[in-house]
């Protein structure tokens, strides 16, 4: 297999195109030896260890937007952490924004992704079943989900109608009833950051991108800002057994986050989020090109509800969570032939993008071709203990 050139980045193609965001991330420091969470401030990374050598010790501090208003020293400009390709630079590497938090992800809070995933529930991981089933399920379905309040009165009304007419899925259920999916997505400190390389099984034959905004949450449920996410999925894997969502879900290099969370302030709210229009584009070796949106507007649940199912009194995270807020759209175009949908090859670049969040690009390997996940939470305690940092 020919080793492909590095995925070539600057700063401007991945940053948020509004004015002066308020950015949050994390870097792997060359100079200090290990990474370290970093706020981004004309095109400087300032180093914030001093303040919270963690990214889940930063977002916790009680009087945040006080303790960033000096930042910290400089470690140097952005593009000198991507100028080397594929994430990294000169003066290190570019991260996922996160460490320690649990990545947890919502499913099916769309109701363009929940019919996919009744049709890949039918089609048992067969993608040649796929486009037969989506004819025969999506207008039925289509006309009863949009718009529709999970758990509502009309929601169970439109519940016992399907399960009479033998339409009732357990992706239905969670998508509509009163209990969101939430699902660990990944690993604490297992997460990729922009310009990284993502991870597909090896064993798998249908699988695809899945672009979703990701709220970032302290140990005390609020939620402070967003950033983008990759929820890499296998489909064939998922379709044959529900069961099997972990290995569908978790492998290495199948979470990518970034490029930065831009934290909530006067000039992007929680609010916003609904505004918001989140592209994805994916080039192949093999030609192939596709480019689709999706909008925020279209979630069915508001994202503080999910972040509610997650972290509550019944449920905690000490050390913070990111929350995937579900996938908008899967791609379905034919690739590999007629009737057989979309799937990656080895190669493809994926770019996850939205004008306030930037654009979060990473190309498609094998996932035991990516270089092994080694950098764990005990791996990073030992760090920063050997800089000297820990409070």
């Amino acid at each position: 297999m020919t080793t492909p050139k590095p995925l070539a980045l600057t700063a401007k193609d991945i940053l948020p195109e509004a004015p002066a965001p308020l950015l949050l991330g994390r870097v792997w420091s060359h100079a200090a030896e290990g990474p370290c969470p970093v706020l981004l401030r004309d095109g400087e990374v300032l180093d914030l260890t001093p303040i919270a050598p963690t990214m889940s010790g930063l977002l916790d501090l009680p009087d945040l937007a006080g303790a960033l208003r000096d930042g910290g020293p400089s470690l140097g400009p952005l593009d000198r952490y991507l100028d080397r390709g594929d994430g990294t630079g000169e003066l290190g590497q570019l991260l996922a924004p996160c460490d320690l938090q649990a990545v947890k992800a919502a499913g099916v809070t769309f109701a363009g992704s929940m019919i996919e995933r009744v049709i890949e529930e039918r089609a048992k991981g067969d993608p040649a079943l796929a486009e037969a089933i989506r004819a025969e399920l999506s207008e039925i379905l289509d006309g009863n989900l949009r718009g529709l309040v999970p758990g509502s009165d009309k929601a169970a009304e439109v519940k016992a109608h399907l399960q009479k007419a033998g339409l009732w899925s357990q992706y239905l259920e969670v998508g509509i009833g009163p209990d969101a999916e939430i699902f660990t997505k990944a690993q604490p400190m297992s997460a990729v950051g922009c310009g990284a390389q993502i991870g597909v099984h090896p064993g798998s034959h249908w699988n695809n991108p899945e672009p979703e905004v990701v709220l970032a949450l302290n140990s005390r449920g609020e939620i402070l800002g967003a950033t983008l996410g990759n929820d890499v999925n296998l489909r064939d894997f998922e379709g044959r057994s529900a069961l099997l969502l972990g290995k569908a879900k978790d492998n290495n290099a199948s979470a990518s986050l970034g490029p930065f969370i831009r934290l909530f302030d006067t000039t992007f709210t929680l609010e916003d989020l609904a505004g918001l229009r989140v592209g994805l584009e994916i080039t192949g070796e093999d030609g192939f090109a596709l480019s689709d949106h999706s909008d925020m507007s279209q979630i069915s649940r508001r994202p503080a509800d999910l972040a509610a199912q997650l972290l509550n009194a019944t449920h905690q995270y000490p050390d913070g969570a990111m929350l995937y807020l579900g996938t908008m759209f899967a791609p379905t175009r034919d690739r590999m032939g007629p009737g057989m949908g979309f799937t990656h090859k080895t190669g493809d670049i994926v770019t996850v993008s939205s004008p306030a969040l930037g654009r979060l690009v990473n190309r498609v390997r094998p996932c035991d071709a990516v270089a092994p996940w080694s950098f764990g939470t005990r791996a990073l305690m030992s760090n920063l203990a050997a800089r000297g940092v820990l409070k």
